[in-house]
């Protein structure tokens, strides 16, 4: 009885083990818009992660087309439902391209890292960058947001998510806009650094 009891005590601890959420809440760089699921960035990181790190459950809610307002007005349900550990905020890219102010980004992005901390979640930013035709004064601005709300809210930032593939021809599909599967790899590399010590 005394073994059996042991083992009941190992099980509960390994299935305390496997709590571990990882939710990422962005937009089609993170839904693998033009790709299979499977070579998405999200995929090759819970492929990684099943290696590495098989505690952890991934759960992409990711969606084509979001903006930081969209994402701030989904995250209490996807919080609530799965209980994060990690949250990982990809966002601000279709702000960008529509034009709208980078305070209103500030303020969703803000929201809903207060959201994640509030339930419990380490945050992690994905900072966007926007190409130069928008104008200097701009995608200053708006590069500021993701730096000034890491260090305001305390929260472990990638500076340019989309280092080395945005803007390089080989990397993109034929829109110019979103990574081909080639570069998928380059985007998780680009998180890692910044996620691995999380685990």
């Amino acid at each position: 009885m005394k073994w059996l009891g042991t083992g009941l005590l190992w099980l509960l601890l390994a299935q305390q083990a496997m709590a571990g959420t990882l939710l990422v809440v962005g937009d089609s760089i993170s839904a693998a818009f033009g790709l299979e699921t499977r070579q998405g960035w999200v995929s090759l990181l819970d492929d990684r992660l099943r290696e590495q790190a098989p505690q952890w459950q991934v759960v992409n809610a990711s969606r084509s087309g979001e903006t930081s307002a969209g994402g701030r007005a989904r995250l209490p349900e996807l919080l609530e439902r799965h209980a994060p550990q990690l949250l990982l905020i990809e966002l601000g890219g279709n702000d960008g391209l529509r034009g709208q102010p980078p305070a209103q980004l500030q303020a969703n992005l803000e929201a809903m890292i207060a959201q994640g901390q509030a339930a419990g979640a380490t945050v992690v930013l994905l900072g966007m960058q926007l190409p130069p035709n928008y104008g200097e004064r701009y995608t200053r601005a708006f590069a500021q947001v993701y730096r000034e709300l890491a260090a305001r809210r305390a929260v472990p930032l990638v500076p340019f998510f989309l280092e080395g593939v945005g803007g390089v021809p080989a990397l993109m599909q034929g829109d110019g806009i979103h990574p081909n599967a080639a570069a998928q790899p380059v985007l998780l590399e680009n998180l890692w650094p910044t996620l691995a010590p999380l685990l």
